[in-house]
C-alpha cells in the first residue's frame, strides 16, 4: 500500500488541521501519522502529515484537489510517495569516514537514497566508489580553477537531477551563488567545536584545552560559512585520561551519526525551514523501518 507524505507552511490560523484531515478523509485516505508546531515567535505553523489512500486515489489526484484547501491558508506545501527514493549526490575530499558510513547504511537499506554520484577534489576513495557500482566525479579545485570547477559540478547536479547535496568532510567552500541555488538542499557535517577552535587540527587544539565534550553539528549550507540552519546535532563524553588520536576517533564517529539523521530527517520530509532555524519532527514509532532505522 503506497505511503504519502503531505508536508505545509503557513502562518497560524484556527481550522488548518481540520481542513487537512477533512480532506484526506474524505478522498479515502487513512492517517497513519501527524505531527504539528506553532512557533509562537513568528506565528509560522508547521505540520507534516504521513497517510494512505485506501480507496486507489493517487498522488496526482490527491495534489490536483489539495489545491482548493491550500488556497485559503495560503499555504506552502508539497505532497511526496515516500516510495520515490531522493536522488543524492555526495561530497569528500580526504577524510572518509562519513563516507563510508553513509555508503554502509545506503547499501543495507537503512539510508533509502538514490546515490547518484560522488564528487571529489582527489582521488582517494575513487576504488571505494566505483566498487559500488556508484560513478565518481573528480574535480580538481585550485585558487585558478575554481569558477570552471563549480560550473562542472553544478552541470553534474542538473543532470543527474541531484535533489539533495550533502558535503560529507568537503573541505572545499561553495559560493554564495551555488549556495543559493540550492538552498534548502545541501547538508554539511562539521565538529561542534567552531569558532574556538578552528583549522587543520581542531582535535588536538580541543586536547591541549582539555575539552570534556566532543560534538558534530549537521546542518543547511548557506552563504554564510557553517552558519546555516541546524538540522542535528550530538556530543560524546571524554576524559583527560585519552588522547588526541582518541579524539578524533570519537569525533569521526559522532560525525558520522548526526549526519546520517541529519540526511534521514531530510529525506523523510521531517525538517522545515524557519527563518535561521529549523524545525524537525522526530520519527514516528509507527513509521516505516527505514524511517526508524539510522
Amino acid at each position: 500500500m503506497p505511503q504519502f507524505v503531505l508536508t505545509v507552511t503557513c502562518l497560524s490560523r484556527r481550522g488548518i488541521v481540520a481542513a487537512i484531515a477533512t480532506y484526506l478523509a474524505e478522498n479515502g485516505c487513512n492517517i497513519t501519522d501527524s505531527a504539528q508546531f506553532d512557533d509562537l515567535e513568528t506565528g509560522n505553523f508547521f505540520m507534516r502529515v504521513g497517510f494512505r489512500p485506501e480507496t486507489g486515489t493517487t498522488l496526482e489526484a490527491l495534489t490536483e484537489g489539495f489545491a482548493a484547501i491550500a488556497t485559503p491558508f495560503d499555504m506552502e506545501w508539497q505532497m511526496f510517495d515516500q516510495a520515490q527514493k531522493i536522488k543524492v549526490l555526495l561530497m569528500v575530499s580526504n577524510f572518509g569516514h562519513c563516507l563510508n558510513d553513509l555508503l554502509y547504511r545506503w547499501r543495507i537499506g537503512a539510508l533509502p537514497i538514490d546515490i547518484v554520484g560522488v564528487v571529489s577534489n582527489h582521488m582517494t576513495y575513487q576504488k571505494v566508489v566505483v566498487n559500488h557500482d556508484i560513478p565518481f566525479h573528480h574535480i580538481r579545485v585550485t585558487k585558478e580553477n575554481k569558477p570552471e570547477a563549480e560550473a562542472r559540478l553544478l552541470s553534474l547536479v542538473e543532470e543527474s537531477g541531484t535533489e539533495l547535496v550533502v558535503l560529507a568532510r568537503y573541505m572545499q567552500v561553495l559560493s554564495d551563488a551555488f549556495c543559493q541555488k540550492m538552498s534548502g538542499r545541501i547538508i554539511n557535517i562539521h565538529h561542534s567545536f567552531l569558532p574556538s577552535f578552528k583549522g587543520a587540527n581542531p582535535y588536538k587544539q580541543a586536547y591541549q584545552r582539555g575539552v570534556k565534550l566532543i560534538g558534530a553539528t549537521a546542518h543547511y549550507v548557506t552563504a554564510d560559512l557553517d552558519e546555516g540552519p541546524i538540522i542535528e546535532q550530538d556530543t560524546v563524553r571524554i576524559t583527560h585520561a585519552q588522547s588526541p588520536d582518541d579524539y578524533v576517533s570519537l569525533g569521526r564517529d559522532v560525525e558520522a551519526g548526526v549526519l546520517s539523521r541529519a540526511i534521514h530527517a531530510h529525506i523523510h520530509h521531517r525538517v522545515f525551514l524557519n527563518g535561521n532555524k529549523t524545525v524537525v519532527f522526530p520519527a514516528s514509532p509507527g513509521g516505516h523501518a527505514s524511517e526508524r532505522m539510522g
